[in-house]
């Protein structure tokens, strides 16, 4: 069961990275400064990327929970 555990945290952190990569950077220096680009209205291909980063870090924190409950 840990092995597992193990396993799916390592392939969720490396998707991780990999979802967050792939994303558009909006980070210019009007965001440093209170800019709301983060309230952008996503659509279509940036959207999809967006839940599944969400969806991707929400396996990878479970995952690290479990491990450290086990």
């Amino acid at each position: 069961m840990q092995a597992t555990l193990h396993v799916i945290q390592v392939v969720s952190a490396l998707l991780l990275v990999a979802m967050v990569l792939l994303q558009r950077s909006s980070g210019d220096m009007g965001s440093a400064f209170g800019d709301n680009s983060f309230f952008q209205t996503r659509r279509g291909a940036e959207r999809f990327f967006f839940v599944l980063t969400v969806i991707v870090a929400g396996i990878f924190a479970a995952s690290s929970i479990a491990v450290l409950v086990i």
